[in-house]
């Protein structure tokens, strides 16, 4: 039942990904979808590789787009709970997971990019990330490089002069949507008709998931595939149940220096309380305050930590979280602008477990060898304590 792919073979880091580059997907997965303005191409893929791992686009030399999205690490800086820039500086955001990013309708936890090419603009010049002063030093660093500028001729035209961002960005999603995943033991369970692909227990734990659990209200599951999200933003109870007292201040005081020219990507990355305003730091609309997007569950046993802060470390702490009512503790207060569906969901230990299992058979074949390797490392630090 797998789906036909026209593919190509790129090198990242260690691994040599089979990446595919026309439009349907691997089993669980919608159809790629591709901007009619930024075609796919084998050459332009191998471009935006190149440049999502050069580390010249830092102040420092040493920092790339790969340093926080690795691909040995499903693209993502896992343990960290948030990335560390140059100078180990770190921001305020765990980084989110690159594998299909494709199908996100905004990008960044607070969507405030529309898409992949605009959100690869922002981190060569935050200066908690790759803090470059423009993005001129970057251009000039492309115009300058041969083999940069042969590459820019020949995918899109234009002479080492003529190369300016679109280019670049254009480049950089055309490759981070080449990293898609499916497959995964749930997919061939659900979509393929294979009884055996998912334990018994994981099977309890997606009716739960369907039911008692109310996650797919949420993580959303069509007819014929799952990006097993709403692409929506909600209040659960992450990171502004510890400002509630210093929202209404803090909330005035970032409207007003955004009227001023506050840059939002700046301001969001470098102060934790302003990170948690969530949303509502992008529309202005209090009824998003505290709100981020709801994530994809695909390859989610293998990107811990988690939460827009990295502040749940495990899978069963997530669960728990959502069972309390958006509290980490079931005696902590609710903040008031928690999204009306987060209330007590009164599940038993025995379908919180369940519902661990579900979602550790939502990780795909390339990526499943992580779990191991991370369990395994963890037996060896607990060996040296």
């Amino acid at each position: 039942m797998n789906k036909s792919l026209i593919a190509m073979s790129i090198a990242v880091g260690n691994l040599i990904l089979a990446t595919p580059i026309l439009a349907e997907g691997p089993l669980g997965l919608p159809g790629l979808p591709v901007p009619t303005d930024n075609p796919q191409t084998p050459e332009k893929i191998a471009l935006g590789s190149r440049l999502f791992n050069d580390v010249r686009f830092s102040a420092t030399g040493d920092v790339s787009c790969a340093t926080c999205h690795v691909a040995e690490k499903a693209f993502t800086d896992s343990p960290l709970s948030v990335s560390e820039g140059i100078r180990k500086l770190t921001g305020t955001r765990n980084a989110p997971t690159v594998v299909n990013a494709a199908f996100n309708k905004t990008q960044f936890w607070d969507g405030r990019s529309p898409d992949l090419e605009d959100q690869a603009l922002h981190p060569f010049v935050n200066p908690v990330e790759m803090a470059l002063p423009n993005h001129d030093a970057l251009l000039a660093i492309v115009r300058g490089d041969p083999a940069y500028v042969q590459s820019f001729s020949g995918v899109f035209g234009v002479s080492a002069a003529a190369i300016t961002m679109k280019e670049v960005t254009r480049a950089i999603a055309a490759f981070e949507r080449t990293q898609i995943s499916g497959d995964s033991p749930f997919d061939r369970w659900y979509f393929a008709g294979e009884q055996d692909a998912i334990s018994a227990q994981a099977k309890r734990g997606f009716t739960t998931f369907l039911g008692n659990g109310r996650c797919v209200s949420c993580h959303a599951i069509e007819q014929d595939f799952a990006v097993f999200t709403d692409h929506l933003f909600h209040n659960i109870g992450i990171g502004i149940n510890n400002i509630q007292d210093k929202v209404p201040e803090l909330a005035r005081a970032f409207q007003i220096a955004k009227n001023a020219g506050l840059d939002v990507d700046v301001a969001v990355l470098s102060d934790a309380d302003t990170s948690h305003l969530g949303r509502f730091a992008v529309d202005d609309q209090f009824s998003s305050m505290g709100s981020f997007k709801t994530s994809t569950l695909r390859n989610i046993d293998v990107t811990a930590p988690y939460m827009h802060d990295g502040s749940l470390k495990t899978l069963r702490e997530v669960v728990e979280h959502y069972n309390n009512g958006g509290v980490t503790k079931p005696e902590d207060p609710v903040n008031p602008f928690l999204s009306g569906g987060i209330r007590p969901l009164n599940l038993t230990e025995q379908e919180i477990d369940d519902l661990v299992a579900f979602m550790e058979a939502l990780t795909s074949p390339q990526f499943q060898s992580l779990k191991a390797q991370s369990v395994a490392a963890a037996g060896v630090s607990g060996d040296t304590q």
